[in-house]
């Protein structure tokens, strides 16, 4: 090198400060200095934000994406739990009906723990975490309005200021004055399921995208709870009541000991069946789910708050990673690719395996290698894969939620996935290859190993449970 040259440092424009946002900041900042857009102002501490409706409904994060929040951001998953949250062991501190209506038993011999806690807990603790990384610039009540560059290339993307002088004329002197170009040498979109990246690229010439859409006609409400005086000192287990593809409509529910003393009750139903936000309705409808054990636990708690619901549910999943021509210098991450039905609780572990395929991806190649940006989507898309493959299995048999119905093939493997079900809830490593594929840490092919195989064709034939695994500790700690 020259004496007193100086090597520019990359640089990265994210779109969305969306828990997948923050991951790909942190996992781009070792390789470049990155510019976080987002819309919003963000707030200080665990509140509620606009640009997160859904945040209010219950959440956990999969074993598979415990793994990836902490190989991203060593301790996170610590951090989260020292403000509150917890780690709970699946199945063991679990209580669960699965789909097919079949109660699984309390095994503690897997590995698996999730993290449960509110959505609010995990995002404060993560825009921490992140934001105070040095390399990351974040511009709030910033709107992208359009990637700069061709078809071949992103070379930035134009923003606009939403605050200031001028914010609120009309004039168009005043907006032009707001807007500036953001150059980089990587865009990337995780601006979630509102993202506009399709209509960015064909104004760029870009080719269009392959879209698809599973919709299950699914309705969530949700409510706060004061828990329990007693089960607040024993670790209380999740309670959950899945639907079931086979009735229509289909109905199901889940309690969440959060921190705060506080149990998130969010409860689901398919069209024809879902819940509203009538406050005389909520515990009778679940008092009605197939099991009435959810129902059962609330009667003569206190409410927190009103009922909070959502019907944008649908499993939306746009195949960038197959675009002939795709363009260098531009990446679309988590949610922005494919958004699930929230009942499976994978988009924030797809988000942080996003985030790691990415950093994985350039500590190989570097950040500016011609053709980085295609291998970086392919990369990308096989977490998104793997929890689109578990949701639209299910999905996918509900009256209506599809085009096409099932082809015989999926037909077969929903029975082959209903037969793992059943079988891991009576056998301990038919579970734990059970878990390792929901948690999105192996592939599907797990489900045929001899931890699956052996125990479907020979037993041991427990019976199943005739209803939920409650011990008479948790039962009486349940009475208000």
């Amino acid at each position: 090198m020259a004496e007193g040259t100086v090597t520019r440092r990359p640089t990265a424009v994210v779109v969305g400060a969306s828990a997948t946002g923050l991951f790909a900041a942190a996992a781009l900042a070792d390789f470049a200095d990155v510019t976080v857009v987002e819309r919003d102002r963000l707030p200080d501490g665990p509140e509620p934000r606009r640009g997160v409706p859904q945040a209010r409904h219950a959440h956990l994060v999969w074993s598979g994406g415990v793994k990836a929040f902490d190989d991203l951001l060593p301790g996170l998953t610590g951090e989260i739990v020292a403000h509150g949250g917890r780690l709970v062991h699946i199945m063991g501190d679990m209580v669960s009906r699965a789909p097919n209506e079949v109660w699984f038993r309390r095994f503690t011999s897997t590995h698996h723990r999730n993290l449960v806690c509110s959505r609010d807990l995990l995002d404060s603790v993560l825009r921490n975490r992140v934001l105070a990384d040095q390399r990351i610039t974040l511009r709030q009540e910033t709107t992208a309005l359009r990637l700069e560059g061709d078809a071949t290339a992103v070379t930035g993307v134009r923003i606009r200021a939403d605050t200031g002088p001028g914010a609120d004329a009309d004039a168009d002197a005043d907006t032009a004055a707001r807007e500036r170009t953001l150059r980089a040498d990587l865009v990337v979109d995780a601006s979630g399921r509102g993202s506009r990246a399709p209509q960015w690229l064909t104004e760029l010439g870009a080719p269009s995208v392959t879209e698809r859409e599973v919709n299950a006609g699914v309705a969530y409400a949700t409510r706060l709870y004061r828990a329990p005086e007693a089960a607040r000192n024993i670790n209380f287990p999740l309670v959950n009541v899945q639907a079931n593809p086979a009735k229509a409509p289909g109905r199901g529910g889940i309690v969440l000991p959060i921190e705060g003393n506080r149990w998130i009750v969010t409860l689901a139903g398919t069209r024809g069946g879902e819940p509203t936000g009538d406050r005389d309705a909520f515990v009778d409808f679940a008092l009605n789910l197939d099991d009435p054990v959810i129902g059962e636990l609330l009667k003569g708690l206190e409410p927190l708050g009103d009922i909070v619901t959502t019907r944008a549910t649908a499993n939306r999943r746009r195949y960038y990673e197959q675009v002939k021509r795709w363009p260098d210098g531009f990446l679309v991450l988590g949610d922005a690719i494919a958004g699930y039905n929230p009942v499976y609780g994978h988009g924030l572990t797809v988000a942080a395996q996003c985030a790691l395929a990415v950093r994985d991806t350039l500590g190989a190649t570097g950040l500016q290698q011609p053709g980085l940006a295609r291998r970086l989507q392919r990369a990308a898309a096989r977490p998104v894969a793997a929890a689109w493959d578990l949701a639209v299995g299910q999905d996918a048999l509900y009256p209506g939620a599809a085009d096409t119905r099932p082809n015989g093939i999926e037909r077969l493997l929903a029975r082959f996935v209903d037969k793992a079900v059943e079988t891991g809830a009576r056998n301990p490593r038919a579970m734990a290859a059970l878990l390792d594929v929901m948690s999105l840490e192996r592939p599907a092919t797990r489900l045929f190993s001899p931890d699956m195989l052996i125990p479907m064709l020979l037993g041991p034939r427990r019976p199943h449970l005739q209803g939920p695994p409650l011990t008479d500790a948790e039962r009486k700690a349940a009475m208000p």
